[in-house]
């Protein structure tokens, strides 16, 4: 494989994530509420591929030495992704090459994979090039009337967007600088997001295919979302994942009737849309009535999103529906940004002068 010098690595968006945690059989039950239901388990019975349109999640519930580690780290937790790409072996010898360790993990969700190397927090971060009509899963068990139960129980999610990291103070350019080094990732966007006690920094890393997005969050002080994440989660990792769908109305309010939780936000958020977006032509009480963020521009089009409660620890999901705009909406970050605020205030975890 001859690199592309804009795209070295050649990749083609996610292919799935990996999930482990203590109470595995909770975890799927929660995806199935999500709209995904098991199509594949790996032939040891150890892994099973929850599906839903192009997303694809791992549940990793074998004893094999990665997995019960970060079981035992981190509870609930992302275990790992994979990035898809036109070659696998020649990406992961050019990904080393490049500055990428290898993974010390002999075996992985995959079974005995080789292409694997180490990612946030001690995750695993696989390159496979089995995907669309080869797939990676063609030597698993494939679940009876799978595609029959996708087709009934999915709520319209279509792939996977973008997933963040949580890191430590001082490590956003570290792994800014691995993303961008390893794999030509550029910066988007940068935030400096404050609010009323706490701020954090944002730089958002979008790949050379344009299909792989990750933002990086780092905190600015001792108590911000980004430092309570860390110590609850035990270590930098997955923040949320971010899944797309074509039609947000439907597909929230579908989870919500399935009784998925999401975050609030303040009232005056939606009292001020038309003024800071004039002519966005949306159904503003629609969107009051599930919570709907709505960020863009004229020039840009439009993003609409809602981010759930806590879901597996502090790791969330984000719904969103693009309608022109790839960016991450800065107007909305604020907002979620806040909303986490205020509970953190709620809770105790942060402190405000009166």
């Amino acid at each position: 494989m001859t690199a592309n010098p804009t795209d070295p690595i050649g990749l083609d968006g996610f292919e799935f994530v990996e999930f482990v945690s203590p109470d595995p059989q909770a975890m799927k039950a929660h995806f199935e509420k999500m709209g995904f239901v098991a199509s594949h388990t790996r032939p040891d019975g150890g892994v099973v591929r929850m599906k839903q349109g192009d997303i694809s999640f791992l549940i990793n519930t074998s004893d094999e030495p990665n997995a019960v580690a970060f079981r035992e780290a981190h509870g609930p937790s992302a275990a790992g992704m994979a990035f898809r790409v036109k070659n696998a072996a020649e990406a992961y010898d050019l990904a080393v090459q490049r500055g990428a360790r290898p993974a010390e993990a002999p075996q992985n969700a995959l079974g005995d994979y080789p292409y694997v190397l180490q990612g946030i927090g001690g995750s695993l971060l696989y390159l496979v090039d089995q995907f669309g009509g080869e797939s990676l899963y063609d030597g698993w068990t494939e679940a009876p009337g799978w595609a029959e139960a996708e087709a009934k129980n999915q709520v319209g999610l279509t792939l996977l967007d973008h997933l963040t990291h949580n890191v430590r103070k001082g490590q956003m350019r570290t792994w800014s600088g691995f993303y961008g080094d390893v794999f030509g990732f550029e910066e988007q966007k940068y935030f400096d997001i404050k609010g009323k006690a706490t701020g954090l920094f944002s730089q958002a890393m979008v790949a050379p295919d344009g299909m792989i997005r990750i933002p990086l969050n780092e905190s600015q002080d001792e108590q911000s979302q980004i430092e309570e994440f860390l110590r609850r989660y035990n270590g930098e990792g997955i923040q949320h994942i971010a899944l797309h769908t074509d039609n947000i109305f439907e597909t929230v309010e579908e989870m919500k009737r399935r009784g998925i939780d999401f975050q609030d936000t303040i009232e005056t958020y939606f009292d001020l849309i038309d003024k800071r977006l004039p002519g966005h032509g949306e159904d503003v009480e629609r969107m009051r009535a599930n919570r709907i963020l709505i960020d863009g521009s004229d020039q840009d089009g439009l993003l609409l999103q809602i981010f759930t409660q806590d879901t597996f620890g502090p790791i969330f999901f984000e719904i969103i529906q693009r309608k022109g705009n790839q960016a991450f909406g800065e107007g909305n970050f604020q907002a979620l940004f806040d909303s986490i605020e205020l509970d953190q205030i709620r809770r105790g975890v942060v402190k405000v002068d009166a």
